[in-house]
């Protein structure tokens, strides 16, 4: 009987370790990668693609109506957005937001864009959750999560919380 609890938690680790193993394996868009291609509905029902915003500095924001850090970032990310969104920088012309939502009902996530005055045009969901394939893609588990790329579509930054947000972008201001 000891013999066999001892195999059963073995394998059982052996197993476990493995799948973590395996998951770690799993290749994130780093910093200098081009950002992989996310095209979904808008509120809409029309399909907006992260490639039609090249030339801009865009801030991909992965949030969620149900997720309470971010609705507290999205007041971060509007006042940012309101003071850079004419902006030169010198990795791209003008700065905009593509917000991916992660949730689920098409009623909430309008009222929470509304409620969280999101006043650029770019919102996209494909209502999920967290079995939206994009997820795997952009290989994440948390929200929020945002990267944010340059006019060419490749990742400068990731991970911008806060006032890194705002110094990232105040440090590619053209001169």
């Amino acid at each position: 009987m000891r013999t066999f609890k001892i195999i059963t938690i073995a394998s059982f680790l052996i197993c476990f370790s493995a799948g973590i193993t395996a998951k770690e394996n799993i290749i994130r868009p780093a910093v200098g990668d081009l950002a992989p291609e996310i095209a979904m509905k808008n509120p809409t029902g029309e399909i907006i693609k992260l490639s039609s915003l090249r030339g801009k500095v865009v801030l991909i924001d992965f949030w969620a109506s149900w997720c309470r850090p971010c609705r507290i970032e999205n007041n971060t990310v509007r006042k940012v957005y309101n003071q850079y969104k004419n902006s030169t920088f010198d990795i791209g012309e003008g700065f905009t937001v593509f917000s991916v939502s992660l949730d689920e009902e098409a009623d909430i996530w309008k009222k929470a864009i509304h409620n969280d005055r999101l006043s650029w045009e770019n919102h996209v969901c494909d209502f999920k959750k967290w079995d939206s394939p994009i997820i795997e893609v952009y290989n994440f588990t948390y929200l929020p999560h945002n990267l944010l790329i340059d006019k060419d579509g490749r990742i400068v930054a990731k991970g911008l919380f806060g006032s890194k947000l705002e110094q990232e972008l105040a440090k590619h201001l053209a001169e």
